[in-house]
């Protein structure tokens, strides 16, 4: 059966459509030509992101932020293995499933530190990212309290998560 819904639902809209005499071609071609001129006013942020994390990967930098945090994340009850996730995922989704990862295939899934690093991955958001594609194809320029409030629910999320992974596993 659900191999037929996508099929139907198809269907049934051109037929809703042929009922209501509209043009769905037009109306398909109008939400392309929207949905392009939206990617390009977002593909600047993207690329933007993408290069700057790949930048503090490659350097070194992330590490070192890193090493230099541990302590602030013990006392928040976050592992300091996982601080290179806590640092990079609010940037970067796909940054943050390699950095995870590689905390799984050090320490193994079944380790605290490895359900600890997919609770976080399931838990918290890319928050960069979606601020800035969010806010740019929305116009919004000045973002104000978002990113402070993004940050602090993110950091919530990251220490919650710690939490679960000590107190269910």
């Amino acid at each position: 059966m659900t191999d037929y819904i996508i099929p139907l639902l198809l269907a049934g809209v051109a037929l809703f459509a042929l009922g209501k005499r509209e043009n769905v071609y037009d109306a398909l071609l109008e939400g392309a030509s929207e949905g392009l001129r939206l990617l390009v006013s977002i593909v600047p942020a993207l690329i933007l992101l993408l290069t700057a994390v790949h930048m503090l990967r490659a350097s070194g930098a992330l590490e070192a932020l890193a090493t230099l945090l541990s302590p602030v994340f013990s006392a928040l009850g976050i592992p300091p293995e996982t601080a290179p996730l806590v640092l990079v995922r609010p940037i970067s989704g796909s940054a943050a499933l390699a950095v995870g990862a590689d905390l799984m295939a050090q320490y193994g899934p079944e380790s605290p530190i490895g359900r600890t690093a997919a609770i976080m991955l399931g838990s918290t958001e890319t928050t960069f990212y979606t601020i800035s594609v969010y806010f740019g194809a929305a116009g919004i320029r000045k973002t104000r309290y978002a990113v402070p409030a993004a940050l602090l629910a993110d950091l919530t999320g990251f220490c919650v998560a710690s939490l679960t992974a000590r107190l269910f596993f």
